[in-house]
């Protein structure tokens, strides 16, 4: 935990263990993958890369409880780097995706860590994506890409309401969050060689319908996220570069790889978007309109890593908070003042 102003360390806590499955911390990074949510009761919550998952006072990081993906939930994860998931806090409980046969997904008190209900009808392995909470066609319902489907369970019980099935095209890691982009869709993309799907729902709290509106390989996202903005999806895709493609069809209105910027992740924030290059470190703006990729700005970071890992990049998102950019590489960590003239 860290002062916002200052970036002095007020406390430090360790989450479990390091990845260290076959040497693989050595080439990729052995550190948790998951963002640390923070409540307005003084709680933190967050995930260990070997499925510890924590309650802390985030006045001083001690502990409130911890529990075991694999150990105490039976979680089983589809392949070999580490759950990373982010666990979605839903007023006063912890949502979150151990996978297994005991049931993919897991409500928690978050105040005991006691389970809630797990979805025993629901048995597919973890994939790294996080849970999202959405109503659609009229019915309260946790949303996540697992690692064979789409899936939406009941908020109250954990029960299956409707599965896109995606086991034929979701093979090595489903990594990407679900994004909610009407009363009634839910848009997902996954990376190596995936693509995207635009799924509508139907049906009520008996019992829902996933029908595919398209389905192609133009947005191929590993796991640098995408935006929804006005209609529009933008982020960057495997097969195109950086794009920018129309909800109603799937279309694509521009694509920016040949001359473009590198592959990455972004965020969003005051019409622009902000897109942080995975191998240089380097942070783009982009004016966030459907005529075509137009930059409004780019700059490096002071200083890289001397601890890049063969395999590891910087694949931290970007962070937009109190009108400030954070940007992680590896072990450093920056902060930079977007209203400063």
């Amino acid at each position: 935990c860290l002062d916002e102003k200052t970036g002095k360390q007020l406390w430090r806590v360790t989450i479990g263990a390091e990845y260290d499955d076959s040497g693989a911390d050595k080439s990729w990074g052995g550190g948790p993958r998951a963002n640390p949510t923070v409540t307005s009761d003084g709680h933190v919550y967050l995930l260990g890369i070997k499925g510890d998952i924590y309650c802390l006072k985030a006045a001083d990081g001690s502990v409130v409880w911890t529990k075991n993906y694999t150990k105490d939930l039976s979680g089983k994860l589809m392949s070999g780097w580490g759950f990373s998931e982010s666990p979605l806090v839903d007023v006063d409980h912890i949502v979150c995706v151990p996978g297994g046969k005991a049931g993919t997904l897991a409500k928690l008190d978050r105040k005991t860590g006691s389970v809630v209900w797990r979805s025993t009808d629901l048995t597919d392995d973890a994939g790294y994506a996080s849970v999202v909470r959405a109503n659609l066609a009229g019915v309260d319902q946790y949303v996540v890409l697992t690692a064979k489907n789409v899936v939406g369970v009941a908020v109250d019980s954990g029960k299956l309401l409707w599965s896109y099935d995606c086991s034929s095209k979701y093979k090595v890691a489903v990594i990407p969050t679900p994004v909610i982009v009407g009363a009634d869709l839910v848009y997902a993309t996954s990376g190596y060689g995936a693509g995207c799907d635009l799924i509508k729902i139907s049906g009520g709290a008996s019992g829902q319908k996933a029908d595919k509106v398209f389905a192609n390989k133009d947005v191929v996202n590993h796991h640098g996220g995408v935006i929804f903005k006005d209609g529009y999806i933008y982020g960057h895709s495997d097969t195109k570069g950086w794009i920018c493609q129309d909800i109603k069809d799937g279309s694509i209105k521009w694509e920016w790889k040949r001359g473009g910027f590198e592959k990455g992740s972004c965020t969003y924030a005051d019409g622009a978007l902000f897109c942080y290059g995975e191998g240089s470190g380097d942070l783009i703006t982009l004016e966030v309109t459907t005529e075509g990729p137009k930059q409004i700005g780019k700059f490096k970071l002071p200083e890289r890593t001397k601890l890049l890992r063969p395999s590891g990049k910087a694949w931290a998102h970007p962070v937009i908070s109190n009108g400030k950019l954070y940007l992680r590489d590896q072990d450093l960590l920056y902060c930079f003042d977007l209203q400063s003239k």
